[in-house]
């Protein structure tokens, strides 16, 4: 009997091996995440005090032995702040983004050990107002927000709330801590949506009166992007909030989670007004530099808790220098 590969027996010699490796990968890879869901429980039982002096050390270490990023830090906060602080402050403030993101780690365990009661300890919420406001006209709420103070916990933070809500992610390489993240967003009952198939719930969600949770800081391709200005220079910007605005017309609403005195501050701003001229490009490109104006507010007023390892600049428009 022949055995060559268009041969329909090796199919079924095949098929029970591809299923067991299947579900082999499978259990190694929920053996992954219970490993990392242990290890951010462990984490989240260290006491703060400490975890503020392990946070600096760590962060510092980081900042000394990962050059690319902190020189992408560097250049960024350089570009930003370099008129307004000598070399030696932005080095400065560039050690302690990096003490911020080792910080918002050890947050993310603690908050593994959080119910809802514990929600009026820890967190003082500032703008409501304008979030029922929004909410009340009945579209549903469009969410601007960024990698701001500690984004992994503001969905967590709406949900107690008491209000419905959805946020786009894009997902990660690594399954097991991709779900680690996806179970630890939708821990209060928020939806999680993959961002290449996010349109049609988005729209089915706004119907239903949800907030849909939109994070616009990081670059975008030259094909899913407009260029504005950000901090002075072209950015290339996700257009797809200014295109869902447009097109339902639902309010858009920036709320970030801040670290204050110990505490967090769910920070809501008032609604940021729609522009439509009937320019359909143009609409795109003035609604979403506003998005990006109250981003850059936020930034310049915490500016240790934004996410400054990005190359937020890295897409350049057509015949501009890289």
């Amino acid at each position: 009997m022949e055995t060559g590969p268009d041969n329909p027996v090796n199919d079924h010699i095949k098929r029970p091996c591809e299923i067991t490796g299947q579900k082999g990968l499978l259990r190694v890879e929920t053996a992954i995440y219970r490993i990392i869901t242990m290890v951010f429980f462990l984490i989240g039982r260290i006491p703060p005090e400490t975890v503020e002096k392990m946070a600096g050390w760590l962060g510092r270490v980081w900042f000394m032995t990962d050059r690319r990023h902190r020189e992408v830090a560097i250049e960024n906060l350089r570009h930003v702040f370099g008129r307004e602080k000598s070399p030696a402050a932005i080095r400065i403030l560039a050690r302690r983004v990096f003490c911020h993101l080792v910080l918002v780690v050890f947050e993310i365990g603690r908050m593994l050990h959080f119910r809802e009661t514990d929600f009026l300890k820890n967190f003082r919420v500032s703008g409501l107002s304008h979030l029922r406001a929004a909410h009340k006209k009945g579209r549903g709420v469009l969410v601007l927000t960024g990698h701001m103070g500690n984004w992994e916990l503001l969905v967590m933070c709406v949900a107690i709330l008491g209000y419905p809500i959805s946020a786009i992610y894009r997902p990660m390489d690594f399954k097991p801590l991709d779900r680690f993240f996806k179970d630890l967003r939708s821990r209060f009952g928020a939806r999680m949506y993959a961002k290449k198939t996010a349109m049609r719930p988005i729209l089915s969600g706004l119907r239903k009166k949800e907030l849909i949770g939109i994070l616009l800081d990081q670059n975008a391709s030259a094909r899913a992007g407009v260029f504005v200005d950000f901090f002075g220079k072209p950015a290339s910007t996700n257009a797809g909030l200014a295109l869902i605005a447009l097109y339902t017309e639902a309010p858009v609403v920036p709320i970030f989670l801040i670290r204050e005195g110990g505490r967090f501050v769910v920070t809501i701003g008032p609604e940021i007004p729609l522009i439509r001229t009937g320019d359909r490009a143009a609409d795109v490109a003035a609604n979403t530099r506003q998005y990006n104006q109250v981003l850059e507010e936020m930034i310049r007023r915490y500016p240790e808790q934004w996410f400054w390892v990005h190359r937020r600049w890295k897409t350049r428009p057509t015949g501009a220098a890289s």
